[in-house]
This record gives structure tokens, sequence and C-alpha cells, in this order.
């Protein structure tokens, strides 16, 4: 029939399928493959742009079950996209890359991309190879890098003076929908992570940064707990609300009879038979709480459920429990509290018992919503952020905007140098490279020199997404950088009235920045030398 896809064999009798119309289909290669592909990547870069800064525009995604996303974070933008270019994915990816590396800098990665390959498909028009725009990126590269090594500035870091510290975070978080609030959060931000940070060793432990968030109050009610907060209540509403010199047993193990391990069935004939059954499970109730209670403990946290009796017993013999407490959690708890996680009930003994100052339950709002914050802790680096919010889209995003706030600090406790944000050092870096590509002879100074053009993209889109005429006010900052030799000069995005980034403390991490400038230039220089895409089975 026709339309039909047909059956056939190779030579070595392996079927493949002929579609109909498979002649007129056509595979794109060399210059035309590159063109398709720098296309399909400038799209995705075109989608962030406007998100850049502090200015810039937050996105709406709706996904097919209809839940909505309204973000500005790259990485999160990205993530919720639905992307089916082979290339655009490595788009994503990139911003995944810089998200999971430091955590900051993710939208302005992929617009650097995105300018990076919009420069390189002129000069493919050109006719220069791509191989050499490749060498003459990866040698621009290297020099904005070593640029940003001469600019960049001593930090201090100092758990006693945190201004500095809180300065910077709350650069990062004045692009945000909660930038209203923005130095409660920054305050929480840097505490947060001095809390669990290693100065000496100029580690933190981000395992110890717990982040809840619960429907209701206002974004101002934030605030950070140097414990674990859990969204779990009293398993019984009669159990003490707050204890005090808390000994926690962790138990992953059911308050149940045991089970055989194989198969089995139980009949039960006679009533007798049912008050025997009635009678050894209420035995083995009683003696598991004994267990429990034997060991000196006033606080049973389990995995698992447990039944009304169960429950009843519990209450009866004063040894408040809580239940249903997921798997990351009861880790966090045993962290926090310096406690065992126990699997059976015979291994339970006082030295593998958790310590906490107070554990309390906590009522929120008109739907009398419970949470249990368990604070003062034996190991108290132990942290908790908890959110408030008018619904739970607000809450989501005050999140993201936290963890970027918290990456920042986290990448200045690890190296503690900093560049000038508001375009201040991509312009520096592009002033730098320009003017090396002009003592090479090479073709590479081509690409050299669209490198220098592509960094000026991320001023050039602040101050676009500021309402400012893009290219008279990156030119005015150019040659105010020349005239006074003075690489902390940007983009006035705020109007303050002054291009000194010093000034209006609006920094960056080195860190992030550096990480920025190299990723984006790997992912080009691949994506440059990919001129055809075939499947694994096509030959």
């Amino acid at each position: 029939m026709s339309g039909t896809p047909a059956i056939a064999f190779d030579e070595f009798g392996r079927p493949f399928i002929i579609i109909r119309d498979q002649s007129t289909k056509r595979r794109l290669h060399g210059i035309e493959a590159h063109k398709t592909h720098i296309l399909a990547a400038r799209a995705v870069a075109q989608t962030l742009r406007t998100s850049l800064g502090p200015r810039g525009m937050d996105k709406m995604l709706v996904s097919p079950d209809g839940e909505i996303t309204i973000s500005n974070d790259g990485a999160t933008i990205l993530n919720k996209m639905d992307v089916q270019h082979q290339i655009a994915r490595l788009m994503v990816e990139l911003s995944k890359s810089q998200d999971d590396e430091v955590g900051d800098g993710t939208t302005g990665v992929v617009v650097l991309a995105g300018a990076l390959l919009e420069q390189a498909e002129q000069l493919l028009d050109k006719g220069i190879h791509p191989i050499r725009i490749a060498d003459g990126y990866e040698l621009a590269s290297k020099i904005a890098i070593d640029r940003l090594s001469e600019i960049c500035e001593a930090f201090p870091v100092d758990a006693v003076d945190k201004e500095p510290l809180i300065q910077t975070a709350m650069t990062s978080l004045g692009s945000k929908i909660i930038n209203r609030c923005q130095r409660q959060m920054a305050e929480i931000a840097v505490e947060a992570i001095l809390a669990v940070a290693d100065l000496e060793r100029k580690d933190v432990d981000f395992e110890l940064i717990k982040m809840e968030g619960k429907v209701g109050g206002k974004l101002e009610d934030t605030m950070l707990v140097r414990g674990v907060v859990i969204d779990k209540d009293f398993s019984h509403s009669q159990m003490p609300k707050l204890i005090r010199n808390a000994k926690i047993a962790i138990l992953t193990c059911p308050f149940e009879p045991p089970k055989p391990k194989t198969k089995y069935g139980l009949h039960v004939s006679s009533v007798e038979d049912y008050q025997k059954l009635r009678t050894y499970e209420k035995e083995k109730f009683a003696e598991m709480v004994q267990q429990v209670k034997a060991t000196g403990a006033n606080l049973a946290i389990c995995q698992w459920g447990f039944d009304d009796e169960a429950n009843h017993l519990l209450l009866t013999n004063e040894l408040p429990a809580v239940r249903w407490v997921g798997g990351p959690e009861i880790e966090l708890i045993a962290i926090a509290t310096g406690g065992r996680i126990v699997p059976r009930f015979s291994e339970l003994t006082a030295e593998k018992l958790g310590t906490a100052g107070i554990v309390k339950e906590l009522n929120f709002g008109t739907t009398k919503d419970h949470m249990l914050v368990i604070e003062e802790c034996k190991n108290s680096r132990a942290v908790t952020i908890f959110v408030r919010g008018g619904n739970k889209m607000i809450i989501e995003e005050a999140k993201r905007s936290l963890h970027d706030a918290l990456c920042v600090i986290r990448n200045l406790v690890k190296d503690n140098h900093i560049v000038y944000g508001g375009g201040a050092a991509e312009i520096a870096c592009a002033l730098d490279v320009a003017k090396e590509a002009d003592k090479i002879s090479t073709i590479e100074q081509y690409a050299m020199r669209a490198f220098a053009d592509s960094l000026e993209a991320i001023p050039m889109a602040l101050a676009e997404n500021s309402g400012l005429n893009p290219i008279e006010t990156v030119a005015n900052v150019k040659a105010q950088q020349v005239a006074e030799k003075n690489p902390a000069l940007g983009i006035d995005c705020l109007g303050a009235g002054t291009n000194d980034m010093k000034t209006q403390h609006v920094v960056e991490t080195l860190l992030a920045k550096k990480q920025q400038i190299s990723l984006a230039t790997q992912l080009v220089k691949m994506i440059l030398k990919i001129d055809d895409i075939r499947s694994p089975g096509e030959y």
C-alpha cells in the first residue's frame, strides 16, 4: 500500500525500515549544519537574555499538567523548558553545569555562549574555518581568565564582621522576586553558611543546610532555625507539644509485630483465636515501647507508620512519637542530634540516642498546620531555613533565590576573591582581549575580536533590560574604563547615579566568573566541531 513503511534487509541480514518520502529528505552537512546548530543555540540564549540583571524579566512556565512556575533563574527556566533540538539541549546542560559547579551565573553563561555562537556565524560567512574560530576562542578565553585574576580583589570572609558578605548576598538577590526583603534574606543566607562552614579548611558542607517552606504568612516571616525543621507533628494530639532535653530514638523499623519473610496465611476460625492474636499483637507493641523506654529515650522518631493501638500504647506509656518521617529528614536528624539510625528494636541502646535541647511543635495560620522544630542539637552546625510565603509559587522561587545566595557565600569561603558586577568585569576582559588580538598576525585574531565583542553581550543585555540605550551606554563605560583605568566601572542598572560598582557594592565571585567564561568557551568549541548529527544505528 502507498504510504506503508517497507522492510528491507542489509547485506548482514539486519532489517531496516524504508519510509515513504525518504528520498525527499536530506541531511545537513558542513556549514549548513553549523548554521542550524547555531540558530538552535541562539534561540535558547535569546529566551534567557531578557532575564539578565536586576531589571530582568521573569518567565512563566506551564507544565503539561498545568503547574505554573515563575522564575528568572536561568537553570530553572531551562530545566522546565521542553527542549527537543539536540544542540539546544547542550545549552540546557551548560546552565546545569554552571549551577552544579558554582550555583551562580546560570543565565549569564548561556547568554555568553549564545553571543559567541552569533559571532562565530559571521566569521563562518567570511570563510573562516570552524577549527580556526575555536582556536581563536580558546586563546581569547585564556586571556580573559588571566585578566580576571589581575583585576580581582581579596574579600574579607570574617565570622565577626559579616557586613561585606551580606552586601555580596544582596547583589545576588537583587534580580529576584524576593528583593523587597533583600537584606533579611541575605542575612539569613550568610548566617546559614557561617554556621556550617569550616573557615580554616575553606570548606562548606551543604548537606547540613536544609530548606523547608510552608504556605501562609509573609516572606518577612522567613527565619533561620539552628536545628532541624520537619513537616510532621506528634502522632497523637494529646502528646506533649514541647520536650526539653530530648533523647531521641531514631528508628527505621515499624511499630508492628514481626512478619515471616516467606509467604504465609493466617486463618482465624474462632473468637478464641482472634483474642489470642490480639493479645500477641498487644504484647509485641508493649515490648517494643518498653525496649525504647529502657534506653532512656523520651522521643521516638520513626520512618514508618504505626496503627492506632500502637499509638495509644505510646501515649499511655508517656513516650511521644513522630511517624512517617522521610529518609533524608531521618539522616539530617541523625547528623544534627548525634544519634544513630536503628534498623531493629533489639539493636537500640542508650549510646545510639540523639540529643537535643528542645523539640517543639509549631502551629501555623487558620489551617492549624503543624511542623516540628528540633533545636539546640548536639551538632549545632545543622541549620534549616524556614521559608514562608503567600502561595507555593512564591515559596519555591524564594528557595531558588536563597540557593543562589548560599552558593555565592559558599564560593567566597572557598576562594575569597571577587570581581565587580554590572558588566564591569566583562568590559575589562573585552578591552584586554581586543588589545591582545592586535598583537597576533594569524587568522585567529578575527576570532579573538569576535570573542571580545561577545563579552560585551552581557553589559549590553543589562543596559537593555534596564531601559537604557545599550550601544551608547556600553560605549561610554568602555571609554571611561580606558580613560580612568578603573575595571570596576559597569552599567548603572538601578539608576544610582554612579557607574562605579565598588561604590554600589555590586560584586561577583571570581570563581563563578571564571567558570562562566570557561564553560561557555568549551561548549561553543564543541558545537563548532559538529558538522553532522547521526543516530547510533545510521550509516
